[in-house]
């Protein structure tokens, strides 16, 4: 099967040759591993065969970017959403953000006044190479956007954000609209001049260490009208919906569900979510991809029985009836050698197979 082939069928809830095979590794892991062995010359997703590729638009208010401050160990910018965030120079860790520019809803009513669809967003030769050489490959390809509350607390932080839910949801909705429908509006210029996508890879987090950011009562009166609308045109276009989503989200699943998600990603094992747990609970109605605890890796090149033991047991759960991807429980750090990740993609060939 190709990768499109075989992602097709699990999102479609049958059973493929084998596990579709993705993950995320940071740059400053991808640096680490070209010291550790891996040619400079092959792309990390090309040497281990990673199946989905993401193809995306500048979906931001579009404002220069600056340095305003730079040592050996940090680096200060700007933003494209106007604000300032603070980075270690290899960006090994989520950034600080230092400030945002919307802070009362008249920041608000200015702000979006420049997310607005336009050509210009997408950069259309990378757009054209990238698409292209994916279909030559099989791959399963997605339009890629950052919707909801994800998008929003960009520019304006999550404390003010979660307050403005409470206090304000009207204005708080009128945001999730607004950059629901440039998702939208921006995947529609790209069919219309012929690209055609498999699935739409959404990022919005919504959850921390121990539960979701905010009620599912919250989650359905501001932010599931635009997935509910998301996801709609993207079925009717004939794409898969996955969704990105860190933390535990799992008071949010019934009505992501009902929303029409077809797939949850990243199922992250330290903030509780739980594959064989999940699988139970709404594996005839939902694919996952994700959920293998990237804490178990390290080391994995000289001692893999944590490793396996956790690849063993959730592919056993997961992969059963189709409807599930592999994918680490968010991403590769760079404490991961390049033999230990070696070592985490044979056994999840090993225990893949169908």
């Amino acid at each position: 099967m190709t990768s499109r082939e075989r992602i097709k069928a699990v999102l479609e809830h049958r059973e493929p040759d084998r596990v579709p095979i993705q993950d995320a590794p940071w740059g400053s892991t991808i640096a680490r591993w070209h010291k550790e062995g891996l040619l400079e010359e092959i792309p990390v997703e090309e040497y281990f065969d990673y199946e989905l590729v993401s193809l995306g638009a500048d979906l931001s208010a579009r404002y220069p970017v600056q340095i305003l401050e730079k040592n050996e160990n940090y680096i200060l910018t700007t933003t494209p959403d106007g604000g300032k965030r603070k980075n270690f120079r290899d960006y090994s860790t989520t950034p600080e953000v230092v400030d945002t520019l919307v802070k009362t809803k008249e920041d608000w009513l200015k702000f979006k006044s420049r997310l607005q669809p336009d050509y210009k967003r997408i950069d259309w030769a990378i757009m054209y190479n990238r698409y292209h050489q994916a279909r030559a490959d099989g791959k399963f390809i997605c339009f890629s956007a950052a919707t909801g509350y994800d998008r929003c607390q960009v520019f304006m932080n999550s404390e003010r954000l979660l307050v403005l839910m409470a206090e304000d949801p009207e204005t708080a909705r009128d945001m999730f609209e607004t950059v629901g429908k440039l998702a939208v509006d921006t995947c529609q210029m790209l069919r219309n001049e012929g690209y055609e996508f498999d699935g739409a890879f959404l990022y919005n987090d919504m959850g921390y260490k121990n539960s979701s950011l905010f009620s599912p009562k919250m989650y359905r009166d501001l932010i599931f009208p635009t997935d509910k609308h998301m996801f709609d045109f993207f079925h009717r276009n004939g794409m898969k919906t996955i969704l990105h989503s860190c933390g535990n989200v799992k008071p949010l699943i019934p009505s992501l569900i009902e929303a029409g998600l077809d797939c949850l990603q990243p199922l992250e094992v330290k903030a509780g979510m739980d594959l064989i747990e999940l699988k139970k609970l709404y594996g005839d109605r939902l694919a996952f991809m994700g959920g293998i605890d990237v804490r178990k890796m390290v080391g994995a090149a000289a001692d893999p029985t944590a490793i396996e033991e956790e690849i063993k047991t959730k592919f056993e759960a997961g992969k059963k009836g189709g409807g599930y991807i592999y994918h680490s429980d968010h991403s590769i750090p760079k404490n991961i050698s390049f033999t230990d990740y070696q070592k985490v993609m044979e056994l999840v060939k090993k225990y893949g197979t169908y």
